[in-house]
């Protein structure tokens, strides 16, 4: 081996070492990025000829990057701060509701906020995809191997569409000690109900104790109008005791109320909207405790179980673990609005880093697959939370030392190789 053999060994050992020191610096600066992913140089040696006429002909950096190795969860207490405990990636674009599958890119990084249009946008400035669900709260079928079905996550001003009560089911306990007296006075209730257009109104109940014991009458109105009045007598036996017994119907003073005596279930008529809807309404089946009783004691008012929804606008959104995205309406209602999947690949240390705190898919990341949070080997999303980096600062500043003693030494290969080349010249004076 010659003497410049030796002096071109040296500097790439310098080239080496300043590469890694290169990627040492860079993981010390984003110890503090959430998702960052350290990334290392793999010292390989070089040679020149094969066999055993090969010689050593320095080294050389081969960069790596240590994506699969998660980071801690620290919580934030923001609800679109998204982490991810296990494996997967959140699914991102640089545009909102991105058509150009090469503008999609993987990331750790959840740190989403609303932008002015609702479309939660992290700090790099890429957007969360997701899965919309339909009106009818499901997904249907999406691809799970591409981002063609992906649209951007919105939580912005959004309103959701009342939907018109059909089936009501009350309950309340009347008390027994009440009746069979001269003069009672009646015990009055209400429940709420939704029409057509979304708006809550409320139908009122009068219980008026009979004279007879063990007897009631009670008066439906919708505001100041009376639908209907039923008769009650309650079983006082030992076979039902405190349950419906009989109904019957005591006055309709309109067209709108039709009862039923053997079920408990009156029909009403209802002027809400652009047209009359009904609701069926149960006061509980004879013989059974799943309506209205009758047990001494005190009256326990009224609790309703009541089908449709008031129209409102939305106030807030919550993410489950899965990646469910649900809005809070101001009418108490709750609505799925998008699937969040993390997507999974066989070799996420294969895949190409992008700026941003990114990562794109690779011919050595493998295929995609987009997973439901929790299942299929994805991991779960923890909100109010993000991942930190992967960086562990007391080992990078103890790779920085060692690979500046190999700098020092290849530096020393280099100016002794220059010393002896000065020897060698001064040969001919």
């Amino acid at each position: 081996m010659s003497i410049s053999q030796a002096m071109q060994i040296g500097i790439s050992g310098l080239s080496a070492n300043s590469s890694r020191v290169g990627n040492i610096s860079n993981n010390i600066a984003n110890a503090n990025t959430d998702g960052y992913r350290r990334s290392f140089s793999q010292m390989v040696s070089s040679t020149t000829g094969e066999g055993p006429m090969s010689a050593g002909a320095g080294v050389r950096a081969t960069g790596r990057a240590d994506i699969s190795t998660g980071g801690g969860l620290k919580s934030t207490g923001v609800g679109t701060d998204l982490g991810i405990s296990g494996q997967g990636f959140f699914v991102v674009s640089r545009n909102p509701n991105e058509t150009n599958a090469a503008n999609y890119m993987l990331t750790r990084a959840g740190s989403f906020r609303p932008d002015e249009n609702g479309n939660l946008v992290n700090a790099a400035g890429y957007y969360l995809a997701g899965n919309a669900y339909g009106e009818d709260g499901t997904l249907g079928a999406v691809d799970q191997n591409t981002f063609g079905d992906l649209q951007t996550v919105n939580v912005g001003n959004q309103t959701i569409q009342g939907q018109a009560t059909t089936t009501m089911s009350i309950a309340a306990n009347l008390p027994a000690q009440a009746t069979g007296l001269e003069a009672g006075d009646p015990f009055v209730s209400s429940a709420e109900y939704y029409t057509p257009l979304g708006e809550a109104q409320r139908l009122q109940f009068s219980w008026k104790p009979g004279k007879d014991a063990n007897t009631w009458e009670v008066t439906i109105a919708d505001g100041e109008d009376d639908l209907g009045t039923i008769g009650i007598i309650f079983d006082g036996t030992k076979a039902s005791p405190g349950t419906p017994s009989d109904y019957s119907l005591a006055s309709v003073p309109g067209d709108r109320f039709v009862f039923d005596a053997d079920t408990g279930i009156a029909t009403l008529t209802m002027d809400d909207g652009a047209e009359p809807h009904e609701i069926k309404l149960s006061l509980g089946t004879p013989d059974s405790t799943d309506g209205i009783t009758q047990f001494a004691g005190d009256f326990s008012g009224l609790s309703a179980e009541v089908d449709g929804t008031a129209a409102g606008s939305m106030v807030r959104s919550e993410i489950t673990d899965s990646g469910d995205v649900y809005g809070i309406f101001d009418s108490g209602a709750r609505k799925l609005l998008y699937s969040v999947p993390l997507a999974t690949v066989t070799n996420p240390d294969g895949l190409s880093q992008a700026d941003g705190n990114a990562f794109q898919l690779s011919s050595s990341s493998g295929p995609l697959e987009l997973a439901r949070a929790g299942e299929s080997g994805a991991g779960a999303i923890s909100a109010g939370a993000l991942e930190g980096s992967n960086v562990e600062v007391a080992e990078e500043l103890t790779d920085l030392i060692v690979a500046q003693r190999a700098y020092s030494s290849n530096a020393k290969i280099v100016t002794t190789s220059d010393q002896m080349l000065e020897e060698t010249l001064s040969l001919k004076r």
